[in-house]
């Protein structure tokens, strides 16, 4: 009889043909990354983050790094931590049983209170950011009254002296966009108010937004530091158009912005916007005694 040969299966270099492929993939991706325009590039460094256009965006913007550095710090220790026990531990033999335990202290003790000392962390950084974004100005150069209403917003001028101290307002729609002018270098308040339901008024560059809520005036300051025209937005679900709730904001030189108040005022559009007077109250809750809601 002759001999039976078994054939040997073809032994292939996996780990050649993984790192391979690995390298491959890491060239694409530098020459992609290389293609990037330098407004793509300046993105990345920033970290998705649009162009900061505000004094307050700073405090944000390192709460935004801080935070990717500690995720990706706690990334790292999980995913080695993983990597470590499953080649340290690995069974090296078919008839090897891995040692049972029922508990490890030390182990559970790190699951336990390295979580927390994350989020305690994380809390302290937060609120020192919010601190700082939410910082008043003791006497603001301008102060305008920001009325969202479903589906539009309407923009009030208190006191501006380039109109004889009037106020003067701009009011928009979903199909006709309202206008948010703004001097660049000069501090500004925001008072927010809503006559119906939760608003959220944002505008991306600033890096802040703050709720817009009925029967409650929330407030907040601070300076344009980049002239330029954003988009802004309700950062709240408010219902059907809520995703045409937006408006323009334009920053510009102060003669600019003198010269839209007054064009304001010439087009009648004087005292307060439209739905203004009843953002202080609550529908459904009448004022009692001739008393203001």
């Amino acid at each position: 009889m002759s001999p039976v040969v078994c054939a040997e299966p073809e032994r292939r270099p996996v780990g050649r043909m993984k790192l391979a492929r690995m390298t491959a993939i890491a060239a694409i991706a530098i020459a992609t990354l290389s293609g990037c325009s330098q407004a793509d590039k300046d993105q990345i460094q920033r970290l998705a983050l649009p162009e900061a256009a505000s004094d307050r965006s700073d405090y944000m913007f390192d709460l935004w790094v801080g935070t990717w550095i500690a995720v990706l710090v706690t990334f790292l220790l999980v995913f080695g931590l993983m990597m470590y026990a499953a080649v340290r531990y690995r069974r090296k033999s078919e008839d090897e049983i891995p040692p049972q335990l029922r508990y490890h202290l030390p182990l559970e003790a790190l699951y336990t209170f390295a979580p927390v000392i994350v989020v305690a962390v994380f809390f302290f950084h937060t609120v020192t950011a919010q601190n700082d974004i939410l910082r008043k100005v003791d006497n603001p150069d301008h102060t305008i009254t920001v009325v969202g209403s479903k589906w539009q917003w309407a923009f009030n001028y208190i006191g501006e002296t380039a109109v004889n101290n009037d106020d003067v307002f701009d009011a928009g729609q979903p199909d006709n966009l309202a206008d948010l002018y703004l001097p660049i270098g000069e501090s500004v308040r925001f008072d927010l108010k809503s006559p119906d339901v939760i608003h959220s008024f944002w505008i991306p560059e600033f890096y802040f937004k703050m709720d817009v809520i009925p029967g409650k005036v929330n407030s907040f300051d601070m300076t344009p530091t980049r002239e330029g025209t954003f988009t802004g937005r309700c950062a709240e679900l408010c219902g059907l158009y809520h995703s045409r709730m937006l408006f323009k904001v334009h920053v510009v030189t102060r003669a600019e912005y003198d010269a839209h108040l007054e064009k304001l005022k010439a087009e009648g559009n004087i005292g307060a916007p439209e739905g203004s007077d009843k953002a202080n109250t609550i529908a459904g809750l009448e004022p009692e005694n001739g008393e203001e809601g």
